[in-house]
C-alpha cells in the first residue's frame, strides 16, 4: 500500500493503488443433457449454498471497501493540501537547494523526505485497513510485528522505487516544459514495464519464499496445460502466503525469460485438483491473451489523459496558488503535493473506468480458463471462496463501479453457460477426485 501510495503520481493506473469452504453443489450440478440443464436456476442454487451469515459478513467486508476508497481519496488529498497550505513542500525544496547545487538531486532528496512523511502520515489508515480490519474478518494471520517488518521493507522498496522515478519524471520536466505531459506518460509506461519485469524476480521474493511443487498429482497437469498453451515453464511453485492471510490465490507473472506459474499454500490446502486447475487455467490466459501488455496500453491511454489533465490544472492552480505556496513551476519539486493531488483525485473519479478495463480482461481470462481447465463446477467453487471476500450478487450499479473482477455470480452463470453449452461431455459427467 506505501509503495503503491507513493508511486500513484507516476503511474496513475497502479493505484489500484489485494475462504470459506463451498457446501456440496446441488444435485442440479450434474446433469446429463441439456434440456434439463437451467444455468440461471443451477447458478442460483450455488449460491445459495453459501449459508447467510457468511453471506452477511462477506458483504460488510466488501462494502466497507467502497468508504475505505473514499478515505483513502480524503486523507490522501487532506496529506497533501497540507503540505503545500504549510510550505513545509517549499522548505523542502529551500533546504534540498542548500544541501547540492545538481538538480537531480535536489529532487532525489525531496522525493526520499516527501515519501516518507505521507508514510508517516498515512500510517493510521494504513494499520486499520491492512492489519486491524484484516484481522477483524479473519483474513490476516499475521502478528503486528511481523506485519510491521514487512511494513517497513514495503517503505524501503518505495524509497528506492519513488526516488528513482521522480528523479526520471523531474528530469523530463525539466528539459520538456512544454510538452512534459506527453513525455510523462511515455516515461510512466516505460517504468511500470520495468516494474513487471524486476518485481516478481526481486521484490516479491522480499516478502515470501518460493519452492517448486513436487507432488506430481497437482505439478503434471498444470505443466501440461502450461505446455499446450506455450508457456515457457518447466516447473510450478509454492509461496508461503498462509504466513499473512487465508486468501486463496495464484499467478503467471514475469516477462522476457523471467516467468513463473506460482500457487500459494491456501489454494493447495483449500481447494481440489479440478478447483486448482481452474484457477491455473484462468491465470494462464493473462500471459497467453498478453493482457500484461495490453493493461499497459489501456492503461497508459487513460494515464496520458491524466497528465493532460494535470497540465491544464496544475497551470491554473500555480496562477492563482502558486505564490502563496512558493511553488515556481511544474520542474519545482515543490509543486509535487499539487501533481499528487491532481493525480488522485482524477484517479479516484476514474474508479469505474479503470475497474472495467481490468474487469474486462479478468473476463477474458475466465472464458480462457474454462476452456483451457474443462472445470466448470471447479470453476463454481473457486468462485464460492473468493466469495468469502468478494460480494457474490452486487447489483449492476455495484459492479460496474466497484469490481475490478467479475461478482461469484457472473463467474459461476458463465461456468455454467459454458457447461449447457458443452453437455453432454465425457469429463464433466465423471466424478470429481475424492477430496479431505
Amino acid at each position: 500500500m506505501i509503495l503503491r501510495t507513493v508511486l500513484l503520481f507516476v503511474l496513475v493506473c497502479l493505484a489500484f493503488p489485494k475462504a470459506v469452504c463451498a457446501q456440496e453443489p446441488p444435485p442440479t450440478a450434474t446433469v446429463a443433457s441439456t434440456t434439463s440443464f437451467d444455468p440461471a436456476q443451477v447458478t442460483k442454487a450455488w449460491l445459495d449454498t453459501v449459508p447467510a451469515d457468511m453471506r452477511a459478513k462477506s458483504d460488510a467486508y466488501f462494502e466497507g471497501g467502497y468508504w475505505l476508497l473514499l478515505w483513502n481519496f480524503l486523507v490522501g488529498a487532506a496529506i497533501v493540501i497540507f503540505l503545500l497550505a504549510s510550505k513545509i513542500s517549499a522548505r523542502l525544496r529551500d533546504f534540498t537547494e542548500r544541501m547540492t547545487n545538481s538538480k537531480t538531486f535536489h529532487v532525489a532528496i525531496y522525493a526520499a523526505v516527501f515519501i516518507l512523511i505521507v508514510a508517516v502520515l498515512s500510517f493510521p489508515l494504513t494499520l486499520y485497513q491492512f492489519f486491524i480490519r484484516e484481522h477483524q474478518y479473519g483474513f490476516a494471520t499475521q502478528t503486528f510485528g511481523a506485519w510491521f517488518s514487512e511494513q517497513l521493507i514495503a517503505l524501503v522498496v518505495g524509497l528506492i522505487g519513488g526516488t528513482i522515478a521522480l528523479s526520471i519524471l523531474y528530469a523530463v520536466f525539466r528539459r520538456a516544459p512544454q510538452t512534459w505531459w506527453i513525455w510523462g506518460t511515455l516515461v510512466a509506461v516505460m517504468l511500470s514495464f520495468i516494474a513487471n519485469f524486476i518485481t516478481p524476480v526481486y521484490v516479491e521474493p522480499l516478502f515470501n519464499t518460493y519452492k517448486p511443487i513436487t507432488d506430481p498429482n497437482i505439478r503434471d497437469p498444470i505443466l501440461a496445460m502450461a505446455r499446450a498453451n506455450e508457456i515457457p515453464v518447466t516447473q510450478v511453485f509454492e509461496v508461503d502466503a498462509s504466513r499473512q492471510t487465508t486468501r486463496v490465490s495464484a499467478n503467471v507473472a514475469g516477462l522476457l525469460g523471467t516467468t513463473r506459474i506460482a500457487l500459494n499454500d491456501n489454494l493447495l490446502k483449500q481447494c481440489s485438483l479440478p478447483e486448482i486447475r481452474a484457477v491455473m487455467a484462468h491465470e494462464m490466459g493473462h500471459y497467453v491473451l498478453n493482457h500484461g501488455a495490453k493493461l499497459t496500453i489501456y492503461l497508459g491511454v487513460v494515464a496520458l489523459f491524466g497528465f493532460a489533465i494535470a497540465r491544464f490544472v496544475f497551470d491554473s492552480a500555480l496562477r492563482r496558488w502558486g505564490q502563496r505556496w512558493q511553488v515556481r513551476e511544474v520542474a519545482d519539486p515543490a509543486g509535487l503535493p499539487l501533481l499528487m493531488l491532481i493525480f488522485i483525485t482524477f484517479t479516484f473519479l476514474m474508479t469505474p473506468v479503470l475497474n472495467s478495463i481490468v474487469r474486462i480482461t479478468e473476463r477474458e481470462a475466465d472464458q480462457f480458463g474454462i476452456n483451457a481447465s474443462r472445470e466448470p463446477d471447479g470453476a463454481a467453487k473457486v468462485s464460492l471462496k473468493l466469495g468469502a471476500y468478494r460480494k457474490l450478487d452486487p447489483s449492476p450499479l455495484e459492479e460496474f463501479i466497484f469490481f475490478d473482477h467479475p461478482s461469484g455470480r457472473a463467474r459461476i452463470r458463465m461456468a455454467m453457460e459454458w457447461k449447457a453449452a458443452h453437455l453432454p461431455c465425457g469429463n464433466l459427467d465423471a466424478p470429481e477426485p475424492a477430496t479431505d
